[in-house]
């Protein structure tokens, strides 16, 4: 109204200007109106009178009062009714109230809207909400309705609001369910914990008709299982409690058994069960029953362990088996074994045949921690389980032995300051011990050690000196060298006198020990006493298993000699030992072989052998060499086949050589007996040179060692005479020997 006002008055405001516009208009240009008079064209005359002349348009008003936008519907059955939660969201689009159709043929146990009741009213069949507008809203209906149901079937109608989209969550009682839905579709089909459970979209506005039907799976009667049995039994005795673990192999011949039972003996507590097929196991009394994933597998193996507790000692052992019951027919195996030393007495038991433990399965024996003690077969049909009686006598353990030495070679030079170096060489077996205890003698040091040819580090104690066995990054597969050096200061030499020697207490035990002691040239040595023998009372010691395990030996302490052994080579090698005039073997001496252009060394080993490896035939020159004696050199042709070439080193110069012109004989690799006759030739000229007093290359390595290798200063004595003293089986004692002395 307002509107209309105004421009009416812009009307009469205009009309009362006309006459004035017109009159200026035919006036003659350039006559002015009178005061407050406008003059205005012709066509803007025209155009008020338009303006003047239409009719404001009124307001569009909505088509609708409100609209439904979804509807979200979840329904379930249950109890012989369905209840439905419907969510509907809309707007209101008139200003004040506006009626709004929700839904139409349902029942309606509650309606609520921002969280308070929701005014309805019945229009017909239709429920119609009040709302004010303009505005959007969202209201909850709950419904309800009985069920139609027939035998496997049931269905109802359920009301759907005339909304943009409505879909429907829909859950039904049975877990093999056929839900249909019209008008609808089914987008989704779940099932679990005994339900299915359907999504659709519905149809909005129409009824739609939810129909079920169960599909029954008909159940086979089950079969009888039929199981065989192989069941195999470990049996530990220990220091306190008897152990049991079982392998049973079953074999399913008819049926799907998904649990199993096995029957366990009295006393025993499960600690494992373990199978590829087992689900889960449970316990019970006197058995215990195995769930598998699979029961229509054919096959099946378990591991079933037991114990129990025993009072120790000597007693006598009465235990059963695990069986299974309900197995057509079981077979088994028994073995035993125990921890420590223990003496079994077997009696004749009923349905227990004595088998030998090498015929014990494979499967089984690799279960044992322990050698087998006995074994058993049995049978058994619809019999009870066999039961195991043994006596079982225990004997107390004898401690074992971690490390033995099998030889020791002391060399002691002594100096006529009266001070004495010596050198121990221990050849040991040695499992799991990492030092030895060494008690010098009162103002000895200890100077260097060596273990398997590499240099270590002994360890200084309040009781003693450590001298180590081991060093990191070896490992030892049989005997190895260990060997250490220390200096005594003692008293000088007068013109004659008594004075006694003393080698160190290892706690090692010691098969045999050899010691060598080197008394200067200028005095005499007389009258020895002491714990140690003389070399010359004890005779030849034979060194052949030496050699054979790889060890050398000192110069003959009691005037011994190193056997000859067979050397094996093959085709296209040269092979040898190096020795001194008394035969024992010179270790770390270069050997080269030359000829045809091409020239290759070796060193030898604490055997005093070599190997040269790929020699090319024609003409060789073979030549040893070693710091403090002459060279050797033997000349041959070789023709690929295997060659031996001993050699000979003579203490002399460094730049002395000696020739050898005869042929180096082949090595029969076909016959057990390498050059017999060479070797006891070579054996008569070694024995016809040697004599008692020789000092051996121990002495003479010992004197290198001391001139530019140890770290001391001592007037080390170049001529002189070697005694020689065994002591056999030394353990964790010293080894004395005394003497007289006197200037010559």
């Amino acid at each position: 109204m307002i509107r209309q006002m105004s421009r009416l008055a812009i009307l009469a405001a205009g009309l009362l200007l006309l006459p004035r516009a017109v009159q200026a208009q035919v006036s003659t240009p350039g006559a002015a109106g009178p005061p407050g008079s406008v003059t205005i064209s012709r066509p803007e005359y025209d155009r008020l009178l338009d303006l003047a002349s239409r009719q404001p348009r009124p307001p569009e008003a909505p088509p609708i009062a409100g609209a439904l936008t979804r509807a979200d519907i979840r329904a379930r059955v249950g109890a012989g009714v369905v209840r439905a939660t419907m969510q509907v969201d809309g707007e209101v689009f008139r200003t004040g109230p506006a009626k709004i159709p929700l839904v139409a043929g349902a029942t309606l146990i509650e309606a609520r809207m921002a969280g308070g009741p929701l005014p309805l009213i019945i229009e017909g069949n239709a429920h119609v909400a009040v709302i004010t507008g303009p505005s959007t809203f969202s209201a909850v209906l709950e419904w309800g309705a009985p069920l139609t149901t027939t035998p496997g079937r049931g269905a109802f109608v359920m009301p759907v609001p005339p909304a943009g989209s409505a879909t429907a969550v829909i859950e039904v009682p049975g877990e093999q369910t056929d839900v249909r839905i019209s008008p609808g579709l089914v987008l989704r089909r779940t099932s679990a914990n005994g339900l299915t459970t359907v999504e659709a979209t519905l149809e909005p506005g129409s009824p739609t008709q939810v129909s079920w039907s169960t599909r029954e799976t008909p159940q086979a009667s089950p079969r009888e299982a039929r199981l065989l049995a192989d069941v195999k039994t470990l049996v530990t005795i220990g220091d306190a409690e008897v152990g049991l673990v079982t392998l049973v192999d079953l074999t399913v011949v008819q049926g799907e058994p998904s649990a199993i039972e096995i029957t366990i003996p009295a006393g025993y507590e499960v600690t494992g069960v373990s199978g590829a097929s087992l689900e889960r196991h449970e316990e019970r009394p006197g058995l215990i029953v195995l769930f598998v994933t699979t029961p229509s597998q054919r096959r099946h193996q378990f591991l079933v362990s037991l114990e129990r507790s025993n009072g120790g000692g000597s007693f006598k052992l009465e235990t059963g088996i695990p069986a299974l019951p309900s197995a057509q027919r079981e077979t088994g195996e028994i073995a035993v074994e125990g921890v420590g030393t223990l003496e079994l007495s077997v009696p004749e038991t009923p349905g227990l045949r004595r088998m030998d433990v090498r015929e014990v399965d494979p499967a089984l024996a690799s279960a044992a921690r322990q050698p087998l003690l006995a074994a058993f077969r049995y049978q058994r049909g619809s019999g009870a389980v066999p039961m195991l009686a043994l006596g079982v006598t225990r004997f107390a353990d004898a401690p074992v032995l971690a490390a033995v030495a099998e030889r020791a070679i002391a060399t002691t030079l002594v100096t006529s300051e009266g001070r004495a170096l010596t050198e121990v060489s221990l050849w040991v077996r040695n499992r799991a011990q990492p030092f030895i205890k060494v008690a010098l003698p009162t103002g000895a040091s200890m100077l260097s050690v060596e273990v398997a040819g590499e240099a270590a580090k002994p360890v200084e104690g309040k009781d003693g000196t450590r001298v180590p066995l081991l060093r990191p990054g070896f490992r030892s597969d049989g005997p190895y060298a260990v060997s250490f050096v220390y200096l005594h200061a003692g008293s000088p030499f007068d013109k004659k006198g008594n004075m006694q020697m003393t080698l160190p207490k290892m706690d090692l035990p010691i098969s045999v020990v050899e010691w060598e002691l080197f008394v200067p040239d200028q005095y005499r040595a007389d009258r020895f006493a002491g714990n140690a023998f003389g070399a010359n009372l004890v005779g030849p010691i034979d060194a052949e298993s030496d050699v054979r395990e790889g060890r050398g030996t000192g110069g003959g302490a009691g005037g011994g000699t190193v056997r000859d052994e067979l050397i094996t080579a093959s085709n296209g090698q040269i092979v040898g030992r190096v020795v001194d005039v008394t035969g024992a073997p010179i270790p770390g001496a270069t050997i080269t072989a030359s000829g045809s252009g091409r020239k290759q060394s070796a060193i030898s080993d604490q055997r005093g052998v070599f190997v040269i490896s790929e020699v090319p035939s024609g003409p060789v020159t073979v030549v040893g060499e070693m710091q403090g004696f002459r060279s050797v050199r033997r000349s041959f042709v070789f023709d690929q086949r295997p060659r031996q070439a001993d050699l000979t080193l003579q203490v002399g110069g460094l730049q002395e050589t000696v020739t050898v012109t005869a042929e180096a004989p082949f090595i029969n690799t076909r016959s057990s007996e390498l050059g017999q006759t060479t070797r006891e030739n070579e054996s008569k000229t070694r024995d016809s040179v040697q004599r008692a007093d020789v000092p051996s290359a121990n002495v003479q390595n010992l004197q290198r060692r001391a001139a530019g290798v140890l770290p001391i200063r001592i007037e080390v004595p170049r001529a002189g005479t070697s005694h020689r003293f065994v002591k056999p089986l030394v353990i964790d004692e010293e080894t004395v020997v005394s003497f007289r002395y006197r200037r010559r």
